[in-house]
């Protein structure tokens, strides 16, 4: 660190909180080194500089970890959630380190959650840039026109809002209902829902089954499970 680093990059590295909540800490005033509250995340920090979050040492960097957890449906990803809605984190076992999430699933959605104590390793396995394709089982209301999904690799724009190349495959129509499964390697915010409610098939169900080369498997609803870090980045 002879030339310094980011502040939010530290407290990020730390397990303390993502790159983007360590930006909102501090802009809160949470934040002080050598005893000056920062007013800006534009700092960067050297060693032995002292840094509070709270009025408390920043935690020392733990090995990194991450977990593949199975979000139930009705669950907020996040730590505070300003409608008072439960979160994941009031239901994670009590000896899990504290964690992030890497990206987030809305409040319906469930299936595999990606957690980790380390800011910088969410922050990497979210940009697009990585290529780690996301895959959902998703049911849809509505009869399907498989024409309609091949058009979804050429992406779409809906309310200025464009979103990438998504490819969609019919897995079985059941009655007014159908069963799709769905990769993208983005996510923007709701991605799925949008596209489907655009394209006159509103979803009921979505349910993520992969994350790059983690997958759900066998785990049930609430479940946690430890990844070997030597197997992450596996072929």
């Amino acid at each position: 660190m002879s030339k310094g680093e980011r502040i939010a990059k530290i407290m990020a590295r730390a397990g303390l909180c993502s790159r983007r909540d360590a930006e909102r800490w501090i802009e809160d005033g949470r934040v002080s080194v050598d005893g000056n509250i920062l007013e800006t995340p534009a700092f960067c920090v050297t060693a032995g500089m002292s840094i509070l979050v709270d009025g408390k040492p920043l935690p020392m960097p733990e090995e990194t970890q991450l977990w593949l957890y199975y979000k139930p449906p009705g669950l907020v990803t996040s730590h505070r959630d300003e409608k008072g809605r439960p979160t994941i984190f009031d239901f994670l076992p009590k000896d899990l380190p504290r964690v992030v999430s890497v990206g987030r699933l809305d409040l319906n959605s469930e299936g595999l959650l990606l957690l980790t104590n380390d800011g910088e390793l969410s922050r990497y396995l979210e940009l697009p840039s990585t290529g780690w394709v996301r895959e959902y089982r998703v049911r849809v209301h509505g009869q399907i026109d498989p024409k309609r999904l091949v058009q979804l690799e050429k992406g779409v724009t809906i309310e200025e809002i464009h979103y990438g190349s998504v490819k969609a495959t019919l897995d079985r129509q059941q009655g007014g209902n159908a069963w799709l499964t769905v990769s993208l390697a983005e996510g923007k915010n709701r991605e799925i829902r949008r596209i489907f409610d655009w394209l006159g098939w509103p979803v009921n169900r979505l349910i993520r089954v992969a994350y790059g080369s983690c997958e759900l498997g066998s785990l049930e609803p609430g479940e946690v499970k430890r990844v070997n870090m030597k197997d992450l980045f596996k072929d």
